[in-house]
């Protein structure tokens, strides 16, 4: 995959924005206002930075050296993904994996909101 699919795949989930905070290479996608994926535009091969649940944290690392903590970022709970050599199926699980992860720390109230939005 490549960085316009994954951003258009993003894109395509419920209250997802894009945005550069950190500087002009590191494309950050939220839900809402939290953080679920960070993608360096610039860096070949590229890579991603997803949230994960721990435990399937530890397993990914064991079974895929492309799969490893997260630089800068809580190694327990955030992976950094080099897509080289990653089956997409596994690629697009681990966003989606991430996303409903971040959409589940929301507050009631912010899910319920971004629910009916899109129902309207």
């Amino acid at each position: 995959m490549d960085a316009n699919e994954i951003l258009d795949y993003c894109l395509t989930k419920k209250a997802v924005t894009e945005s550069f905070p950190f500087d002009n290479e590191t494309l950050v996608l939220k839900v809402d206002t939290k953080m679920f994926l960070l993608m360096g535009l610039e860096k070949q091969p590229l890579s991603i930075n997803v949230k994960t649940d721990p435990e399937w944290s530890a397993e990914l690392r064991e079974q895929y050296p492309q799969i490893t903590g997260a630089y800068h970022m809580n190694k327990t709970h955030w992976n950094s993904v080099m897509l080289d050599g990653l089956k997409k199926d596994l690629v697009l699980k681990l966003i989606d994996h991430s996303y409903d992860l971040v959409f589940k720390s929301l507050t009631k109230k912010v899910q319920n909101t971004i629910n009916d939005s899109l129902q309207n």
